[in-house]
Formats: structure tokens, C-alpha cells, sequence
């Protein structure tokens, strides 16, 4: 076994995968997945999807035991960082984010002058082939992979989401575009289902 053992709920004595999974969710109450791109001007979309959703919280206070230890935190909102903001790369963190903490909302933005909407699915393969000699054309969704127009790859990433069997069919989907020069977010694309609405 591992030298980091003790740093697992798994490796704790007494495990038990169905109490671990009630002890997580009652320290930390994250309802919505915020999933934005990594570019540095983008940081600002996780506090913009909380002011947008009223109560959510973010970044929120960490929670400590008698001793100090981080033992949870009161974060509402969990940002999700990938390049683009694209949902592609982030479908395995909603199901886990369903299994542990029981989400109701996944906000997929994407903003303004972003680095995906400076190249194409054809240029990026074609310059992969010429660069690093390898082919990647049947590596990923072509329509997951750039940004041309926003609103399309909004829905695109929302119906992605929506259609994932690791997406839970209760859950709110939206798609937002965000301004980094004024951080103003606004809402294109939203997926609730009836029995929410």
C-alpha cells in the first residue's frame, strides 16, 4: 500500500463507501458546477455565476476540526476549469460531482476573445500533424474542440451535457457568455427540465 494511505477516506479503518459519500456531502454544499475556460482573464466567471445564481457562494470559508484540519468548506459553487470552457473535458467531473455531493445545476460559460475561437478543428490537426507527426483528426468531438460562434457552441456543450448518461436528468444546464473586460454574464442557453421549472 501506498506511503500516502492515510490521506484516503479508503484507507481509513472502518471504511465505508456509503457513509464516506454522506460525510462529504454534509461539509461541503456545492449545488452548482461553474465550468469556464483556463485563461487567467476568465478567473472572475466562478463569483459572476454565484452573483447570478443569488445564494450561491463562492470561493465560501473553509470548515475546520478542533485540531485545525480542513475538513470541509461552505462553497456552494465549484468551479470547473478547462480550455474553452468546453464540456467535453468536463463530462467525468459531473458525474462525480452528482455522486458525491448531489449537484442541481452544471453553468458552462464561455468568453469573450477566448483562445478557442483563435484556431479550428482542421488547423489544429493539420498544425499537430506538421508539428508533433502525429494524427489526431479521430481523437475528439471536431465540434467540441474550437469556438466560432458562441451560441452554437453553447447549445452544442449544454446537449452534450444533457445527453451524457452521467448526467442526472433532474439537473439545471445553462450556457453563459461572459464579457472579461466587463464581467457581465449573459444567459444563452438554459436547459431545465419540466418537474423544476
Amino acid at each position: 500500500m501506498s506511503d500516502f494511505a492515510e490521506f484516503t477516506f479508503q484507507g481509513q479503518p472502518g471504511y465505508n463507501e456509503a457513509a464516506a459519500r454522506e460525510i462529504i456531502a454534509s461539509v461541503i454544499p456545492v449545488r452548482t458546477i461553474a465550468m469556464y475556460c483556463f485563461d487567467p482573464r476568465a478567473a472572475g466567471a466562478a463569483q459572476a455565476v454565484a452573483d447570478y445564481f443569488g445564494d450561491e457562494v463562492y470561493p465560501g470559508e473553509l470548515l475546520l476540526d478542533e485540531t485545525g484540519r480542513k475538513m470541509g468548506s461552505t462553497a456552494t459553487v465549484f468551479p470547473l476549469i478547462v480550455g474553452g470552457g468546453r464540456a467535453a473535458d468536463a463530462l467525468r467531473s459531473i458525474t462525480v460531482s452528482q455522486h458525491l455531493f448531489g449537484i442541481e445545476r452544471v453553468v458552462v460559460v464561455h468568453h469573450s476573445f477566448c483562445g478557442a475561437t483563435s484556431f479550428t478543428a482542421e488547423g489544429i490537426t493539420a498544425a499537430w500533424k506538421h508539428e508533433q507527426h502525429t494524427d489526431i483528426s479521430s481523437l475528439y468531438d471536431w465540434d467540441g474542440i474550437s469556438i466560432a460562434d458562441f451560441e452554437k457552441s453553447l447549445n452544442y456543450d449544454v446537449s452534450l451535457i444533457r445527453n451524457s448518461p452521467g448526467t442526472p436528468k433532474h439537473i439545471e444546464i445553462y450556457g453563459l457568455f461572459y464579457d472579461i473586460d466587463s464581467g457581465e454574464l449573459t444567459e444563452v442557453v438554459r436547459d431545465v427540465p419540466a418537474e423544476v421549472a
